[in-house]
């Protein structure tokens, strides 16, 4: 390797050192530190005990366990699914309006975010209590029962949670669709692709960067959601976020909660490794091509 190779090597590491550094001591040793946790007895006191056990692994064997974590997921991955189906479009749209009607509408989606998360859950609480406005409005059109929920479901769940992250996915997927050469869409259409063959086979492979960045923001905050069950879903809607709340807080087990955080962890971890394995693999056997 050359002399200048070298000093871009170095200035490479040098660069990379205060990010991993960051990410090694808020990150990994935190998530080692909850996995050992997991094999450690619990104190009664709701401290964590000197001795080291598998009781606490064996203890997940609670048959809830599947349901709530098998809500979980699929409550994480269609809340995802639709905020990235609303957030594509609009973010198309509004990378091709004027520049002036972008900040307008950018703020807009900005502005629930200077009100505090739980005074926003709480409004959703108060728009589908059996007695609200919009209640009421249902019954009146006959759309809804007098005596059916909106309140305390997974469904109520799910639409909170779309709306509490459809930001984190339109901002990230709108930031790529604004760098994105719409003169490729024109191309197309020269070649004889309609609008639509367009937009899928050349917008979205174009803002693929935003999309994975987005599905991330969204998905892994979905899957630890405990705020959001436990004011508008109710015992029927829990997720695993509010078992680890239940077992840190009122249990105070926290090896059981740590059990429990842990499968979480491994649910997003896992995918992740394999996948920025496989892209790796992807880049060094194209590189090696001569690609």
């Amino acid at each position: 390797m050359s002399l200048q190779g070298l000093k871009k090597r170095k200035s490479e590491v040098l660069i990379s050192v205060s990010p991993m550094g960051w990410l090694f001591i808020f990150f990994v040793i935190p998530t080692f530190l909850v996995i050992a946790m997991a094999f450690r007895s619990a104190d009664p006191y709701g401290g964590i005990g000197e001795q080291w056990t598998l009781n606490t692994l064996k203890d997940l064997r609670n048959p809830n366990y599947p349901l709530i974590i098998w809500r979980t997921v699929w409550l994480s991955i269609i809340s995802t699914a639709i905020c990235i189906l609303t957030a594509i479009p609009a973010a198309y749209y509004i990378s091709r309006i004027k520049k002036k009607y972008q900040d307008i509408i950018l703020l807009f989606i900005i502005v629930p975010f200077w009100i505090n998360f739980l005074i926003r859950i709480f409004a959703w609480k108060v728009f589908l209590h059996p007695e609200g406005m919009f209640k009421q409005l249902l019954v009146t059109l006959h759309i809804s029962g007098p005596d059916s929920l909106l309140l305390y479901r997974p469904e109520a769940v799910l639409v909170v949670i779309v709306y509490s992250y459809l930001p984190f996915a339109l901002l990230p997927i709108y930031a790529s669709a604004e760098k994105f050469d719409f003169h490729l869409m024109e191309a197309a259409y020269d070649l004889g692709a309609g609008r639509l063959q367009a937009f899928i086979r050349v917008f979205i492979p174009g803002i693929r960067q935003g999309l994975l960045t987005a599905i991330i923001v969204v998905f892994i905050p979905a899957l630890g959601s405990y705020v959001i069950p436990d004011i508008v879903g109710g015992p029927s809607a829990e997720m695993i976020g509010n078992k680890i709340a239940q077992r840190t807080f009122i249990d105070r087990n926290l090896p059981h909660a740590s059990a429990l955080s842990a499968i979480l962890a491994f649910a997003v971890i896992i995918p992740s490794a394999l996948a920025l394995t496989r892209r790796f693999f992807k880049e060094k056997n194209s590189g090696s091509l001569g690609i």
